[in-house]
């Protein structure tokens, strides 16, 4: 199930400063993907997966135990009902989209992210967004400052302007964003607050996959994201010869990343002075010494055995992530122009309704992003 979170952690929305909370909403619909359901949501709270559905279950799930406790005895059954409704709309919105590109087969991909920040010290609302994409690329988004939608491609300019000119949605989208949404957060925070503000450092590992391979730092089972690694030489960081990955999710909730270094040239009397630093938010830190013995390879062991399964096991649980990463689009937005594509309204609910604004009834909003834009 935590594979999911690999497709939206590249999105481009800091995770801000730790007394900076987040709540977003990821809808993913796609089409002749292998083993991947057609539809999944996902709900996270300070990149913390916290409930979970998809077209395979049909039922909107919590994945974290503390989520019951901030919501009523009937909330499940009434979200996972929305969530079909959300379903349904997004294999019709591939189909169009298809039709608008002549394009016959393939995978596909129609995506949505909204969501909100709420600073825990001022109480104040810092931001709020509301994204639209097709096939990895922009399509359209909301800008809470100025009140008005951002089209980065033509084709999106007809739905712009439409939506520009319904004032009464764009009263309800404020509202939403700046009272709604920050509702929903501050309650996620208030129940599961000891689990979001955790801090666990990683064990790190260093491996290298031939003799001939850049060497690379492994750290996992880190908490929360906001961290960094990087290679040293002499208590200086390293900036060239270095290579650094992305922060990826664990199955569990925590993160890993790693950062490799090019070894050529390097003496064997200099290894001593290169460290591998993990630096977590907040001032912890995990520090390795360059040292060959401690080097675990694809190739051998330190004993003249083979070790061919120790890399495959740790980096390619990334590689299985990255695959299914670039299937899907990875979340960003960053591949096809989209003619056309139908949204889901943002304004439905209220805080007492016990619905979770994630899941939203379908409105005439959806209808009109198709016929303006197809």
């Amino acid at each position: 199930m935590q594979l999911f979170l690999a497709l939206f952690f590249l999105l481009g929305i800091p995770s801000g400063a730790p007394e900076i909370h987040s709540l977003k909403y990821f809808y993913t619909g796609s089409s002749q993907v292998p083993n991947f359901p057609e539809f999944v949501m996902v709900v996270l709270v300070d990149e913390l997966q916290i409930e979970h559905y998809d077209s395979n279950t049909r039922r909107l799930v919590p994945t974290q135990d503390w989520v019951n406790e901030a919501v009523d005895s009937q909330f499940w059954d009434r979200n996972s009902n929305l969530a079909l409704e959300h379903q349904q709309w997004f294999q019709p919105n591939i189909e169009l989209l298809k039709q608008c590109f002549n394009q016959t087969g393939g995978v596909h991909i129609v995506q949505k992210m909204y969501g909100c920040e709420w600073d825990d010290e001022t109480d104040e609302v810092v931001n709020g967004f509301h994204q639209y994409g097709y096939d990895g690329e922009d399509f359209i988004s909301f800008d809470l400052k100025t009140e008005t939608w951002i089209a980065p491609v033509q084709q999106a300019v007809p739905t712009k302007h439409k939506w520009d000119k319904d004032k009464a949605k764009m009263a309800f989208d404020k509202n939403y964003f700046t009272s709604f949404c920050p509702y929903w957060l501050k309650k996620y925070v208030e129940f599961g607050r000891s689990s979001l503000m955790r801090k666990d450092l990683p064990s790190v590992s260093l491996l290298q996959k031939t003799p001939s391979s850049p060497l690379t730092c492994h750290a996992t089972g880190f908490y929360p994201d906001r961290a960094d690694l990087f290679w040293k030489k002499d208590e200086e960081e390293l900036h060239e010869d270095v290579v650094r990955g992305e922060i990826l999710p664990n199955h569990d909730g925590s993160f890993q990343m790693s950062v490799d270094l090019d070894l050529s040239g390097l003496q064997d009397e200099d290894w001593g002075r290169y460290s591998c630093v993990f630096h977590l938010a907040g001032g912890q830190e995990v520090s390795k010494r360059l040292d060959k013995r401690d080097i675990r390879t694809n190739w051998k062991t330190n004993d003249g055995g083979l070790d061919t399964g120790l890399i495959g096991g740790v980096l390619g649980v990334v590689a299985v992530l990255v695959v299914i990463v670039c299937i899907i689009g990875f979340f960003v937005y960053k591949k096809k122009h989209p003619k056309g594509f139908r949204a889901t309204n943002t304004s439905e609910t209220s805080s007492s309704s016990g619905e979770d604004p994630a899941v939203k009834k379908g409105s005439s909003e959806e209808q009109s992003m198709l016929k303006t834009s197809a």
